[in-house]
């Protein structure tokens, strides 16, 4: 089935190789080649309009085919990292700076990264199907960063000179190759470490601690020290941790009693279970190293472990039975402390019976808190004078004598008489206890007689913990600072928080409060706050929201924190012009250094990143351009008649390192003012003539005026008329207003010269400008005479220019020159009645002259044919001008 449908589709191709040749001037073969791959390499983080390739150069494609090669990418995907030029198929960095990272963060740690391209060459008859490779190269454009701020790494007291601690928590960088992380070092070895590093076999690799000094925990716990990791781009970064290297116990120490021997005095009347002695050894190890247990020597009686009880834990002896006097005076006790595989310690217990005839008071304590093995237990939330025991003071010997009774031992606690009874004392608080300021009191009620006996009982308080602290955190308000596009589960903060209680009570989570953005997310048990997602500053700069500390007691209490996150600004953004392009009409004569037009253009970034200078990029000695306001201004008055518009090209390039740059187009049209007034350019002289015979009939077209202007628009529309005629009979020509053109409008009787001043005029505004020519015709068979023409010709030339003031001159607004308007009228009549006379006079010399003329000898047929042939020669040169 597949081999039928490879031969059908051979076929159909073979089937237009038929056509094409006929609409094509390639050949057919040549465009139904397999699909080209191009390879270009570029560093990532380029910015915008960097040329990457030219496709087409690159693959020697012939631009002069018709119609023009069209070049598109074929997936939308695309463009967000290249630009492509549809005619040139140049391929250029897009606004989107590439981030090799982001682009390749699938595959983390990759050698190689590249952006695939298909590019579709059209139109169909040079179809081509390119593939298009862009090998992105890593920069050095990522410090290394460890997960954690804090690396703790536990090693044992007892570790060997050279021992090797690896240390998992390493530290990554998005970064390949030599930029990648190359080495680690510690700030502080403190003259018992080193560090070294061992590379994987995937190339990863791991800082190793090794000892190189002995190490004792009993001596020095912890050492704190910050530990570096160096990558080896140019310039290096550094990523920095706090490394806490923690010395774990070893039960190298055993238990030694603070006291060897100690010495107790007991009256042969001592009441049982009065508390003798408390015995305490202390081990330096930690934990079950340091467990210590107490027990008789095998050497101490059977009977007498039975009188003098020792508890195992606490170290308490207390009496256990009734003393005999006559079995002994003196007691050796030998106490052993026991630690896990160690010698115990021995201590020595003398104890000395006192025989007395009367004895010493007895005290019988009845304890109204918890009382358990000796120890009285109370909570830290009891309310002061709360009721701890009852003591009964008898005094054997003397029933009725009185016996002082009181507290030994520091604490918030008080002995006193209970109301009126003489033998009966209250044990009691004085003010609320706090189990995080101490955990332990040891007091001894003292009983003294009149002879000077006393009896001693020891209680032991233990203060219970309750949760009556919440956690606390170390900064109420974080300020955290992270740039803009950011890789994602970027590490930003390790929140601290600390609880004073004990036990679970004082084991803190943490919670992000309900107004976090989801975006963010923090670990409940090491506090760690991590944002999960790329920030963008020019979505959005700030986040504000809470953070909770929760310990686990009940009720739960809870501290809260707030967080700010403030977005720092990356020049990611290319400066944008608000239109595409810019087109300005200003009028021509516009003022230099006037302000044209104003180019707006805006910078998402903020400070230098969003800072924008503007340049003229194509060059120009006429235009300038304002940096700060975006002002174009021309150095010079503009002249519409020199040139009417100008190109420019204005690049736009802000402060960021590298810098982002756009480019627009501005056209400056210029409006037309009227400021040339029509140009007369036929006829060329106020002094040339044209013959006009006699016999020409009325509505034949003699000439023209042909007159042109400068300006534009209105102001060159051209009106032509006549403003004097003189000469012959009054309104024997006609101009048409529109065209120029001089016609006969009706028969001519006299001969002689007709001028005609003719005014042309443009529409402009506010005020037209016009310029005068005058044209002279020679009405008569024949030019018989020339120098008589020119001499009427002269003869009118004070005329002519009187009357048409400058002649083919700019006629503007005239100013008012103040005279009165009765003066005016009368100078004017006074020309009038002047001209007239003058007018009189020549018509009379004229005439006289004709008469002459009559009467003179006829020419010939040759002589007046050669004549005709002068005028019609020069009527062409004329016709030709």
């Amino acid at each position: 089935m597949l081999s039928h449908q490879h031969h059908i589709l051979r076929g159909k191709l073979w089937g237009l190789c038929v056509l094409l040749p006929l609409i094509s001037p390639l050949s057919c073969f040549a465009n139904f080649n397999q699909a080209k791959e191009l390879i270009y390499k570029i560093r990532e983080g380029l910015p915008r309009g960097t040329l990457i390739g030219a496709i087409g150069v690159d693959l020697h494609l012939d631009f002069n085919v018709d119609p023009p090669l069209l070049f598109n990418l074929a997936l939308k995907i695309s463009r967000q990292y290249v630009d492509l030029n549809n005619a040139t198929g140049e391929l250029y960095t897009s606004g989107n700076v590439i981030d090799r990272e982001t682009l390749c963060q699938d595959v983390q740690g990759a050698q190689h990264c590249s952006l695939t391209l298909d590019i579709i060459i059209l139109p169909q008859q040079y179809f081509q199907l390119v593939k298009v490779r862009i090998v992105v190269e890593d920069v050095n454009d990522n410090e290394p960063r460890f997960l954690s701020d804090e690396i703790k790494l536990f090693v044992p007291e007892n570790a060997p000179v050279n021992a090797r601690f690896a240390m998992e928590q390493s530290a990554v960088d998005p970064d390949v190759g030599i930029n990648g992380v190359q080495t680690y070092w510690l700030v502080d070895d403190f003259e018992v470490f080193t560090l070294d590093v061992e590379e994987s076999e995937g190339g990863e690799l791991t800082p190793i601690l090794i000892v190189t000094g002995p190490l004792d925990r009993e001596t020095r716990d912890e050492y704190e020290t910050s530990i570096i990791a160096e990558d080896g781009g140019t310039p290096t970064l550094t990523g920095t941790a706090t490394l806490r290297i923690v010395i774990t116990d070893l039960n190298d120490n055993c238990p030694q009693f603070r006291e060897k021997q100690v010495n107790i005095t007991l009256y042969e009347n001592t009441t049982k279970g009065s508390h003798l002695a408390h015995l305490h050894a202390h081990d330096p190890d930690l934990g079950a190293n340091a467990q210590v247990t107490y027990a008789y020597s095998e050497r101490v009686p059977r009977n007498i472990r039975t009188l003098f009880h020792l508890d195992k834990v606490t170290g308490v002896i207390k009496l256990a039975g009734k003393i005999d006097a006559s079995t002994g005076k003196l007691y050796k006790l030998t106490v052993l402390a026991n630690g896990p595989a160690c010698i115990p310690a021995v201590a020595m217990v003398m104890a000395r019976i006192i025989k007395v005839s009367s004895g010493p008071p007895s005290v019988i304590p009845r304890y109204i808190a918890l009382e358990k093995d000796g120890v009285v237990w109370l909570k830290e939330s009891e309310p002061p004078s709360s009721p701890i025991a009852f003591f009964t003071v008898k005094n054997a010997a003397e029933p009725r004598q009185k016996v002082e009774c009181h507290l030994e031992g520091e604490g918030p606690f008080r002995l006193t008489p209970y109301k009126l009874l003489t033998d009966e004392y209250l044990l009691e608080t004085t003010e609320a206890l706090d189990y995080e300021q101490r955990q332990e009191y040891e007091l001894t009620v003292v009983a003294r007689n009149s002879h000077s006996m006393v009896i001693k009982t020891f209680i032991r308080i233990q203060v219970a913990d309750e949760n009556d602290n919440a956690p606390v955190f170390k900064q109420a308000l974080l300020d955290l600072f992270v740039e803009e596009n950011n890789p994602p589960n970027t590490f930003l903060a390790k929140l601290h928080a600390t609880d004073e209680d004990s036990g679970s009570r004082g084991e803190v989570i943490y919670l992000l409060g309900s107004d976090a953005p989801p975006i963010f997310s923090l670990d409940r048990e090491t506090g760690v706050l991590t944002v999960s997602t790329s920030l963008d500053r020019e979505e959005k700069e700030k986040y504000r929201f809470t953070v909770r500390a929760l310990d686990r007691g009940s009720p739960r209490k809870e501290a809260v924190a707030t967080v700010i996150i403030t977005v720092v600004d990356r020049n990611d953004n290319s400066p944008r012009f608000i239109n595409k392009d810019f087109t300005f009409f200003v009028p021509e004569n516009f003022p230099g250094f006037g302000e044209i037009g104003v180019l707006s253009v805006i910078d998402a970034d903020t400070g230098k990143n969003g800072w924008v200078a503007l340049s003229i990029v194509n060059g120009s000695d006429i235009f300038i351009i304002d940096t700060g306001k975006g002002a174009l201004r021309a150095k010079m008055p503009l002249d519409r008649e020199q040139q009417g518009t100008y190109f420019l090209w204005i690049e736009a390039v802000d402060g960021g390192e590298p810098s982002l740059s756009c480019i627009t187009m501005v056209t400056v049209l210029l409006l037309d003012v009227n400021d040339n007034p029509p140009l007369v350019l036929f006829p060329q002289s106020n002094q040339s003539y044209m013959l006009v015979l006699p016999s020409t009939q009325p509505g034949t077209a003699i000439t023209e005026v042909y007159a042109v202007d400068k300006d534009t628009g209105m102001n060159a529309v051209i009106a032509y008329s006549i403003i004097r005629r003189k000469g012959g009979e009054q309104g024997s020509f006609d101009i048409d207003p529109d065209t120029g053109n001089i016609t006969l409008r009706k028969t001519l009787n006299d001969r002689g010269l007709y001028s005609l001043l003719v005014k042309v005029s443009d529409h402009g505004q506010p005020e037209p400008l016009h310029s005068t020519v005058v044209v002279n015709l020679f009405v008569n068979e024949t030019v018989s005479n020339e120098s008589y023409i020119q001499s009427l010709l002269m003869k009118e030339e004070d005329i002519e220019i009187e009357e048409a003031s400058v002649d083919r001159q700019t006629v503007g607004p005239r100013k008012d020159k103040g005279f009165p308007c009765q003066v005016m009228l009368m100078a004017l009549s006074a020309t009038c009645l002047g001209l007239l006379l003058l007018v009189v006079l020549l018509t009379t010399y004229i005439c006289c002259k004709v008469k002459t003329h009559k009467h003179s000898k006829v020419p010939r047929k040759k002589e007046v044919d050669s004549e005709f042939q002068d005028v019609d020669r020069k009527l062409m040169e004329i016709s030709n001008v």
